[in-house]
């Protein structure tokens, strides 16, 4: 939890302070006065008694208590420094610039690590180090610009970097996107943007609280604390969008180099946002667009008029909403040629609506109130204006304000003359408008904003699992595969349907049980983990002859120790699987089994413990979904039954966290069963 003096101090030290702005010390100072921090301010300086008119000290011993320091030294002081605030200074909140920690070396590891202990001896919260600050409503204690402005119901935004909350924020302000509160953690020694999250989910008010956050994460370090507090404020109303940068190999590695952050699986990231309902960007103008969409009031259909005076970015706002499922109806009808007679001759009102180069802000406010009260069908309004650069349009952007307002269907302004229209932007930005300079991105992205459904945090629902075999099994084990007695005794013992199966090592056995299973069957080897791959599988045996010459062929790969006999079984092939993914937890996967699972790559995710709910909508968002439903008569599957095996494997993996992989390839499904043909489990015991 931060603390409160943090937050909100009555007292702030810098330390490195410096008339010479083009310093972090220096900068900070000034940007405290200029906005305006209203407590007792006091600056460290050996060299100097005064600084930009505030009272120096030469020492950090000889200033008096203090609620919060802000830290602009060589990280080689900063530990003394640290010791004197917390054991004779009272000070409780600490933002520390200086880099040369954990980014850097073990030996600033080590020196990060006892700072931090310093500071949780005396219950204090920790910003840093090697980050920009901290910007709230009651100070704004970063060392760089610019300051955006400061609006209860702006974006609060996380940033585990401090350069890209700079580029963030100065790409935000051209947009009119305002900031509630901008955290900056830099090398995460203390508080991470988890903590943070937290703090906002404990800490959140209906009324004065921000709906709407925003994060740049490089390393995730404690996912079910990220989920945990993310769906709780999303149950309560809020809307989260995130960056989490180290996607690939090579993106991870230089993530580490920068803040000293661990790679993390990019589909356990995927699966956590998924789950938390959070709405993933990969790019600093799609995360701004996100977030401005949600400062607009929120869309309720899909049916949206596009109104323009020009006809290019029109054709392609309306080409990137119905890629994505979104829809620009025609308009027809009297009331639609009732408008067309208000416009100029050659206008077109069918949707998107364009009234030309020369339209006036009088027919822009026409066709908003055609919109608004007369076209029933439309659920929104996008308009792009700018203008070819003849005269002013500050009347226009007059109309579009004042129609924002007004309107109860959303209003979503493009404006993508950033030379010609710039004054006009700036002033209509001044009015508390945000605006999308991009049509495309913002047709993308509003796509994407509808796709996030609430989740509700899931609870294990484990009451009829047989836990007592299940943890037999697992403590009995050795680290590796598991023999395939042991993985039918786990799936069984998890209620998991599974074919009968008989493993043999020698031809008097398989000559004696196989007919017990009925003829035609299948013949696996057991040893090698992929049996396909060396022709360890033969299938429909009809008889005993077939059995024996079967039994010598697989009974030759190299590494064969034994036979598995299971009756043939007919049904589209299903894939269920389940992966340890370091600290999240399990991945849950699904979807077509066999050799599609690899050539198609049609799998869906998600982090256990996995609900009902969620496994059907993981089987119903397959691309392959329409054959799982049955197609050109063949027999569909039992969606129902697929979603139950999904949960079931996740109360397994949740009983059981010693299982690093499992998967069931293929079960066999249909409209009346699905059954496990084929299972390979391996543990991982710490």
């Amino acid at each position: 939890m931060l603390h409160p003096k943090l937050l909100n101090p009555n007292s702030i030290v810098v330390i490195g302070a410096s008339n010479t702005i083009q310093t972090p010390g220096g900068r900070v100072l000034k940007n405290l006065i200029d906005h305006n921090f209203k407590g007792n301010l006091i600056a460290v300086n050996p060299k100097e008694t005064e600084v930009q008119g505030v009272k120096c000290y030469q020492n950090v011993s000889e200033i008096p208590n203090v609620d919060v320091a802000i830290i602009a030294i060589a990280a080689k002081f900063t530990l003394e420094t640290v010791k004197i605030l917390t054991q004779q200074k009272n000070t409780k909140g600490f933002i520390i610039f200086s880099a040369g920690f954990s980014e850097k070396d073990e030996e600033g590891k080590k020196l990060e690590q006892e700072i931090v202990n310093e500071i949780n001896a005396v219950g204090g919260s920790l910003l840093g180090p090697n980050n920009i600050g901290l910007i709230n409503q009651n100070y704004a204690g970063v060392f760089t610009t610019p300051i955006p402005k400061l609006n209860l119901k702006g974006v609060d935004f996380i940033s585990g970097s401090g350069a890209t909350a700079v580029f963030i924020m100065e790409a935000a302000m051209s947009t009119g996107l305002t900031f509630s509160s901008v955290y900056s953690v830099g090398n995460s020694a203390q508080i991470g943007v988890e903590d943070v999250l937290e703090h906002f989910d404990e800490t959140y008010n209906s009324e004065t609280s921000s709906n709407v956050k925003l994060l740049y994460i490089e390393s995730i370090d404690n996912p079910q604390k990220l989920l945990k507090h993310a769906t709780s404020l999303i149950q309560k109303g809020c809307k989260i969008a995130a960056i989490k940068a180290g996607s690939s190999d090579e993106g991870s590695r230089a993530a580490s180099s920068h803040t000293g952050a661990l790679a993390n699986s990019d589909v356990a990231v995927d699966a956590l946002f998924k789950k938390a309902g959070i709405i993933r960007c990969y790019g600093r103008n799609e995360l701004i667009t996100v977030a401005s969409i949600f400062m607009h009031p929120e869309l309720t259909g899909k049916n949206i008029a596009v109104i323009t005076h020009a006809g290019g970015p029109a054709v392609m706002l309306t080409d990137a909403l119905s890629k994505n499922g979104l829809n620009v109806p025609e308009i027809t009808g009297k009331e639609s040629e009732e408008l067309l007679t208000k416009l100029y001759a050659g206008s077109s009102v069918s949707n998107p609506i364009d009234f030309l180069a020369t339209g006036n802000a009088e027919q822009l406010e026409t066709i908003i109130d055609y919109c608004e009260h007369q076209f029933s069908e439309i659920d929104a309004m996008v308009v792009i204006f700018g203008s070819p650069g003849l005269f002013e349009v500050f009347d226009v952007y007059d109309v579009l304000h004042k129609k924002m307002r007004e309107c109860k269907k959303p209003i979503f302004p493009v404006l993508p003359s950033v030379v010609n229209v710039k004054n006009e932007i700036e002033y209509f930005i001044s009015k508390g408008n945000i605006n999308f300079p991009d049509e495309v991105l913002f047709g993308n992205v509003l796509a994407k904003t509808l796709q996030i459904k609430k989740q509700k945090l899931v609870k294990n629902t484990i009451s009829t699992i047989d836990l007592k075999t299940i943890r037999t099994l697992i403590d009995t084990a050795e680290n590796g595969y598991l023999h395939p007695e042991q993985v039918k005794g786990l799936l069984v013992a998890a209620q998991i349907p599974i074919v009968n199966e008989i493993v043999c090592s020698s031809k008097k056995m398989c000559l004696l049980e196989a007919p017990k299973l009925g003829f035609p069957v299948v013949m696996k080897v057991v040893g090698p983990v992929h049996k396909s791959d060396v022709g360890g599988i033969i299938l429909n045996i009809t008889s005993e002859e077939k059995l024996v010459e079967s039994f010598h062929k697989i009974m030759k790969i190299e590494g064969a120790t034994s036979v598995l006999i299971q009756p043939m079984k007919k049904g589209i092939e299903l894939f269920i699987g389940a992966k340890k993914e370091g600290n999240f937890g399990h991945l849950v996967l699904c979807g077509l089994g066999g050799i599609y699972i690899e050539v198609l790559k049609d799998v869906n995710t998600s982090l256990a413990p996995v609900s009902k709910n969620e496994a059907i909508h993981m089987i119903q968002n397959l691309k392959s979904y329409k054959i799982l439903q049955g197609i050109r008569n063949q027999e569909g599957v039992n969606e129902d039954l697929f979603a139950e095996i999904i949960t079931k494997i996740s109360n397994l993996v949740t009983v059981a966290p010693e299982i690093a992989e499992l998967d069931l390839n293929p079960l066999l499904g249909n409209s009346k069963e699905i059954i496990a043909v084929d299972a390979r489990i391996r543990i991982e015991k710490y």
